[in-house]
């Protein structure tokens, strides 16, 4: 008798769309844990600077950011979203396909979106703003049109992230 008639086929299918789905729920995680993270800590401290301190460290913030590894995660989330949830449309993944779809319009709606329309303009405006050339009431103001509107977008978008991480964990229940 052949040793190997007990072996079953790997469902190559089956592994892609797991692994799919573990990339989701990863680069999802990263993203609202990185939103987290600064709604907890970067924001309070740098709400503490003064004007000019203030203005000067979130340009040189939105300067950094803006690097491979974040790009990974912030747009990785979109792709991996998509393609989860694609593979997942099927009658046998009914429920993973709505919590994947849940989480990808959360995701590309209230993250990327928002962090589109709402941060990236203002991290716009003051990346052109000099802050040596300028008076103190200038600085005041330049503050004042950036740090409510601009906190206000973060928060949205952390929640929006914090949502679209629950709902790709949420994919994994019952899954077989």
């Amino acid at each position: 008798m052949n040793q190997h008639t007990n072996l079953q086929p790997k469902n190559t299918m089956n592994e892609f769309y797991f692994a799919s789905l573990v990339l989701s729920a990863l680069l999802t995680g990263l993203s609202a844990g990185l939103f987290y993270s600064y709604s907890c800590s970067v924001n309070p401290g740098l709400g503490k600077l003064a004007d000019a301190e203030y203005l000067r460290a979130m340009q040189g913030i939105n300067k950094a950011i803006l690097n491979p590894t974040f790009f990974a995660s912030f747009m990785g989330s979109i792709v991996m979203l998509t393609l989860a949830g694609w593979l997942s449309y099927s009658g046998q993944h009914v429920f993973q396909f709505k919590m994947l779809l849940t989480a990808t319009v959360i995701y590309v709606v209230g993250v990327f979106g928002l962090t589109v329309m709402g941060n990236v303009p203002l991290n716009d405006a003051l990346a052109s703003f000099d802050v040596s050339s300028a008076t103190a009431s200038e600085i005041a103001q330049q503050r004042t049109l950036f740090e409510q509107p601009w906190n206000k977008f973060h928060a949205i978008r952390t929640l929006s992230a914090v949502a679209a991480f629950v709902f790709t964990l949420l994919a994994f229940y019952k899954l077989k």
